[in-house]
Parts: C-alpha cells; structure tokens; sequence
C-alpha cells in the first residue's frame, strides 16, 4: 500500500498535490513518500519481531541518502555492493555493525576499505575472493568476518536477468561445494566464519521458493555444526516482489509465516535484504507531455522522461503502470509512452490503452521508486532528474537537478589539443 492518492480527480503525494511539486521543481522528476517507506520498512520489523534480526535495506533499489537515513532511524542497517554504497551508507548513519557486503566483484581496496570502517561482515561468492580477503585482512592485522553466499539451485520463477539463485548463474557457491569451502574458510588464519547467505532472486511473488531455499540452507548449517563450524548469523537475502501490474506479491508476514517455524529453536540472527519491497511503490516518476504523433497502427505519446531516467522498461520490458496527473472522463488511444532518447528501445510502455492525453500535461510514471533513479544515466547527455521526498503536507528537495554544468565535471582537454 502506498500514499499516492488522486483526491477530487488530481494526484497527490501524501498530502501535496502533484501539481504543486512540478510548479517548483519541474520535470522528469522523482517523488518519494516518506510514510510509504516507512509503512513497508516497519512491515518487515513487525512480522520478523519474534526472532533476532537485522533489515539490511539493500541500496541498489535506490541509494539516495535522504532514504537511507530513513532506514537507519528506523534501526536498519544496509545491504551493499560496493565501495560507493559503503562510502553513501556511512554519510547516511547507517552503523557499520549493520552492513552487509555482498557481490561477485569486490576489488582489493573496497576489502580494504570495509576492514577499515568495521562492517558486520562479507558476503563471499567464491574462492577466489575468500583467499583475497584473507590476503588483505593479514595485510592489515585484522580478522575478516564472512558469511559464504550459498546457491541453493532454485527456481524463483521471476525475470531471468533478476533471477540469482540456479546454478547457471554467476552468483554465489553451489550448495554440493559449500562443505568444502566452509572447511577452507575456517582454516584460514585472518577469516572468522560468522555466517551463511543466500539471496535467490527479485520480484519473486511466492512464499515456496523462499521456503525451499531456507529448508536446504539449515541442512548445511547441520551440517557445519557437526564440523565444529558455528553459525552465528543466516542472511536470507531479500527479492520480496510488489505490485507492478497484476502481481499478488506476499505480504512480509506472510514470508514469515512461511520461514519462522523453520527457524525457532535455532541460535542464529537473521538478516534480511528487502529493497524492492520496501522502496518500490514509495515513488513515482513524473513526466511532461511534449509531443503526440499519429501513427498508422498506434500513437506516440513523446514524454521528457526517456531511458536513461528509468530503465526497468527497456531492460527487462517490465510493465509500469501509467496515469495521468489530472483524472477525468476522457476517450482511450493506444499507443507508446515514448521518450527523447535517440534509441529505438527508449520506452515507458508499449501497446498501451491509456486515456486521451494532450500536449503539455503529465504523467505519473507508478512504482518506480525502486531501480529507478539508482538505474539512471547521462546517456545522451541529459542531466539527471530531481529527487523529492514528501512527508504529510511538507516537501523537501533531496536530490537537486543536474546541470548542463555538471555533465563535464572531471573531464579535461589534454594540452596537446588546446
């Protein structure tokens, strides 16, 4: 459930009219609602409450400070991938005990760099990066707490390019191997062996894969024990889906419900990596009509918001819902939601009935608070687009809009060409 609402046929943010925050910050233009966030983060705390557990929000939903400093005054920590995402979770407030580094690509100086600010621990993808770690952490005089990421070999039936869990994919070390680098992670003299993680996907809209994934991840655990491997943390990765179109997404108690029995009686803190599910329906992308074409089999409706400012579309030809600012009685057109960007695959929506828009009014771009803005680019040099985050009947600027200026910060003209 979200707070974007039309009230006597107009949209609202919270409490604000649409209209209002396009007068003062323009368009294309990101608008977040703060007890939206808030609702969906708490959604988690709430249903996981009877277990010890830790909700690391995974930034590459959306990264923007203002929302992280949301999670972490809610007791959140953070899900990273990289050195950026611990250099923005740190300037955010997010405790470096509440941090989970995770990716198949850690370079050597952002090891570094979170042995340095203390995170909770590493999410480690295969051996090669264990032994790296061990290297780096010796190095420094320091012990590397790691978690090994597990691929449980399951299908999560979502998107493939965000499906991580089978063993096809580049993620995480096959569960019939786990034993044997769990064996060499103990050995390793600058490693501590904390925990195990397993992340099998996103917008996944069933309960039983999670179900599944966790029932094999506690016979490995056993297995460990058994070893006199103690796991101290199980993180369970996150890619609880929402409602884009016509998805029935479980509700975070119901995920619960589905994982709790399974883990009572057990001495370990779950951590948690929602990211979607918390972020996803908190925003909206506002966009200005500019042109309508005729075309023989459909129109083109030609928006100021192209690809470059929400990429879901093009990538994995996901659906977003899409309606107007101002509701009214109007005819329907089909057509394409259109963007400037030179590039045929520069889409918001394709064969879609929409009403009968006009020249000049805007659009509400739904759901796209998630791999939204963090997905965005200058690509054809277009400054990136206001953030904006709403609360009640107040609106603050959390993002300021690029400028042609901005688009050549850090490039120079080598002498030779002057």
């Amino acid at each position: 459930m979200h707070y974007f609402r039309y009230r006597k046929n107009e949209l609202y943010a919270e409490d604000i009219p649409i209209r209002e925050l396009v007068s003062e910050y323009d368009t294309p233009l990101y608008v977040y609602s703060y007890n939206t966030l808030t609702r969906h983060f708490k959604a988690y705390q709430d249903a996981f409450n009877g277990i010890p557990h830790i909700i690391c929000y995974a930034m590459k939903a959306n990264s923007n400070k203002a929302i992280l400093r949301i999670m972490a005054n809610l007791g959140g920590g953070a899900d990273i991938v990289s050195g950026g995402e611990l250099y923005r979770a740190l300037k955010a407030g997010v405790k470096p005990r509440r941090i989970v580094f995770a990716g198949v690509g850690k370079r050597e100086d952002e090891i570094e760099y979170a042995l340095q600010k203390g995170i909770l621990m590493f999410n480690v993808e295969s051996e090669q990066e264990l032994l790296k770690i061990n290297e780096v952490a010796a190095r420094m005089s320091r012990k590397a707490a790691v978690a090994l990421r597990i691929n449980p070999d399951i299908d999560p039936e979502t998107h493939p390019y965000i499906s991580t869990g089978l063993k096809k994919h580049k993620f995480g070390i096959p569960i019939e191997d786990a034993l044997q680098h769990y064996r060499l992670a103990s050995s390793l003299e600058n490693i501590d062996v904390v925990g195990v993680h397993k992340h099998i996907g996103s917008q996944i809209t069933q309960v039983r894969p999670f179900v599944e994934a966790l029932e094999r991840v506690l016979v490995l655990i056993d297995s460990l024990k058994k070893e006199g491997i103690e796991i101290k943390y199980l993180d369970i990765g996150g890619g609880l889906g929402i409602q884009y179109n016509d998805e029935s997404p479980p509700h975070p108690r119901q995920l619960a419900k589905g994982l709790i029995p399974l883990l009572k009686g057990r001495d370990l803190t779950i951590i948690m990596e929602p990211g979607r599910s918390i972020a996803g329906n908190a925003g909206i992308l506002i966009t200005k009509v500019l042109y309508i074409k005729q075309g023989h089999e459909r129109d083109f409706v030609i928006v100021d918001a192209g690809m470059n400012d929400l990429m879901r579309p093009t990538l994995y030809n996901a659906y977003h819902h899409i309606v107007p600012v101002k509701k009214g009685r109007r005819s329907k057109i089909f057509a394409d939601i259109v963007g400037p960007i030179c590039e045929s695959g520069d889409f918001l929506a394709r064969g879609r009935e929409i009403p009968a828009v006009k020249q000049g009014e805007y659009l509400a771009v739904m759901s796209a608070g998630a791999y939204g803005f963090s997905m965005s680019s200058n690509y054809n040099s277009r400054p990136r687009v206001a953030e904006v985050l709403v609360k009640g009947a107040e609106h603050y600027l959390i993002r300021r809009r690029e400028t042609y200026r901005d688009l050549t910060r850090g490039e120079e003209i080598p002498e030779f060409l002057k």
